[in-house]
């Protein structure tokens, strides 16, 4: 089936893990004929993806940014423009957890961490790219949700809040822009086997439990992340919009 994405630009946010949800669809766009626009944290995950775009045969570029914050995320946008003439799809995938403890022991810090990077992050880049997609009257945009943010989840209440945040600026942005030709969707995936519950402060034995699951083919991968992004923003599924499409196999919400 041709998705008819060959030759569009895309720009995904937290691409730089080289176990990250964001390499895998970084790659998966690439496979599909996309140049790629690959923002981290930490540029040298960031070049690290754009060298692995680049051997697919596709244009990239590596830029280092900050979710959280405004004027940089402008500034990537400007560069994107500057390099590529036009962003035709936005992935809000950068995000973080929120340190697994009951809602009572977490700290004021813990909570704007995560709201700021979850959510917020979605909201600035989508609000930096969007204008010239509305210019064009054409752009496809799906952001990271995640299971816990459909019904919430123990010792990750500030999380999940965020994630639902997520579902619900989805639902919203999609029905103020359908008449100009853009859709937005988000996803939520289920447990992988990434540096997420690492650099999330879960414990060695969480971890250990995980990786036994992943082995066994029981968590979600890279690859299903972008495959699934891959449809959302391709033209076969031009009538799908303000969905939350969840990628977890049998893994309930919860």
């Amino acid at each position: 089936m041709d998705l008819g994405l060959r030759d569009k630009v895309a720009l995904v946010t937290g691409a730089g893990s080289r176990v990250g949800f964001g390499r895998g669809i970084a790659l998966a766009l690439a496979g599909e004929g996309c140049d790629i626009v690959v923002d981290d944290i930490s540029i040298e995950g960031a070049e690290e993806t754009a060298a692995a775009v680049s051997k697919l045969g596709r244009r990239a570029m590596a830029i280092r940014a900050d979710v959280t914050d405004l004027a940089g995320v402008e500034s990537m946008v400007q560069q994107a423009l500057e390099r590529f003439g036009r962003i035709d799809i936005l992935v809000n995938n950068a995000g973080v957890g929120t340190p697994p403890k009951p809602f009572v022991e977490s700290t004021p810090a813990e909570w704007d961490r995560g709201i700021d990077i979850n959510l917020k992050g979605v909201l600035n880049c989508t609000r930096a790219v969007l204008p010239q997609m509305i210019a064009r009257k054409s752009g496809k945009i799906v952001s990271m949700s995640s299971i816990a943010g459909l019904s919430g989840t123990p010792s990750g209440t500030i999380y999940g809040a965020a994630k639902a945040g997520v579902v619900n600026f989805t639902a919203g942005l999609a029905r103020e822009v359908a008449d100009v030709g853009i859709n937005v969707n988000c996803i939520a995936p289920g447990l992988g086997a990434t540096g997420f519950h690492a650099a999330s402060g879960f414990s060695a034995e969480y971890i250990k439990n995980r990786d036994k699951m992943a082995a066994a083919g029981k968590t979600t991968t890279p690859a299903d992340i972008g495959h699934a992004v891959a449809f959302l923003v391709s033209d076969v599924s031009r009538r799908i919009t303000g969905q939350c499409l969840v990628v977890a196999g049998a893994m309930p919400p919860g």
